[in-house]
């Protein structure tokens, strides 16, 4: 399925009746096409053309970008500046606002900013500490949560005031996103966290890793049951595995993230890092199969650190695109160029 009325770049599209944006994501969701986001990693550097680079990896294959935000507390370029310089190739970009790194002065000023620049979509996260990534000296801010920066940003747009009550003169014209984790304990909680970040103004999930699927389908089961899957945008996460080695690590180091021990078993069956990093892009694709059949997922969320070469193949490969064509910029032989003598 191709969109007739797909823009060029830096052209918003006509905010549709019922919708809150002009941007693409919103209106493929709403008009049911199985859609595809992918996180972006923000480069060490100060290059733009490191970003330009990244994100053609993705043209073609996924519907929107997101910008992670000192992902793990570890800094790399900012959101806000990778979704600056990405909204002006055309990209739609996923705008990620930790709530550990700004108080509600600063956010509500990223967002009118962001909004300025063209960017539709926002996911309001609360924030990994600080002392998990790499300035663990550093001091958290946490003025808000992801639930009350989500109401917060819901009333800029919805009611045209700051928190404060001061008007604001042109509302920001934003979709709003939260992230869920089905498998964090206690996990008969999980089903009403999201009921909770829906009713203050989450239109679309992105989840965690969806590494262990039939605790994913349990979690689905008890979202229909509230009725929730008719009232937001639901993506799972998914994305590959590069070794058994790095899922042991993953699973041990890394907050929130649960990988069963048939996915590490799996990935041990093979022999060779080369044929180990295949299988792991085998078992995102065989997870993909299975998450698209599940009443109430609307899409994936693809998140390849440091594989993001691989997301073409896992979209091909699952045919969960359909045929559709996501929108992607015309040719720019600056950043090829560029593409050739660097590595990313």
């Amino acid at each position: 399925m191709q969109f007739d009325d797909e823009p060029v770049a830096g052209e918003n599209l006509p905010i549709l009746p019922g919708h809150n944006s002009p941007g693409r994501l919103e209106r493929i969701l709403r008009a049911g096409a199985f859609t595809v986001t992918a996180e972006i990693a923000p480069p060490d550097s100060a290059d733009p053309h490191e970003a330009y680079v990244r994100a053609r990896l993705f043209d073609g294959y996924v519907d929107a970008i997101n910008a992670t935000d000192g992902s793990g507390a570890n800094c790399h370029m900012s959101s806000v500046g990778m979704c600056s310089l990405l909204t002006r190739r055309g990209y739609s970009m996923v705008m990620q606002i930790s709530c550990r790194d700004r108080n509600r002065i600063a956010i509500q000023g990223d967002v009118l900013g962001a909004s300025a620049m063209g960017v539709s979509n926002l996911l309001c996260l609360t924030g990994d500490g600080v002392e998990s990534g790499d300035h663990a000296a550093a001091k958290s801010v946490f003025d808000l949560d992801s639930m009350s920066s989500l109401a917060m940003i819901r009333s800029m747009r919805d009611e045209g005031r700051f928190l404060s009550g001061r008007e604001i003169t042109s509302p920001p014209q934003v979709f709003l996103g939260a992230a869920a984790n089905p498998f964090a304990p206690p996990l008969d909680y999980r089903p009403l966290r999201l009921k909770k970040k829906i009713a203050v103004g989450a239109q679309f999930i992105q989840t965690q890793y969806c590494f262990d699927i039939e605790r994913f389908k349990e979690y689905m089961q008890e979202v229909r049951d509230l009725g929730l899957h008719e009232t937001v945008f639901i993506l799972p996460g998914v994305g590959p595995l590069a070794s058994a080695r790095s899922a042991e690590w993953i699973r041990r180091h890394v907050a929130g993230v649960h990988i069963p021990d048939a996915i590490i078993k799996r990935l041990k069956g093979v022999i060779g890092a080369k044929a180990q990093a295949q299988e792991g892009v085998n078992i995102c694709i065989d997870m993909v199969h299975e998450l698209k059949d599940i009443i109430g997922v609307h899409g994936i969320h693809i998140m390849a650190y440091k594989q993001e070469h691989r997301v073409p193949e896992i979209v091909e490969k699952t045919g969960v695109l359909e045929g559709r064509i996501p929108w992607q910029p015309g040719a720019d032989e600056a950043v090829q160029g560029y593409k050739r003598s660097k590595a990313i």
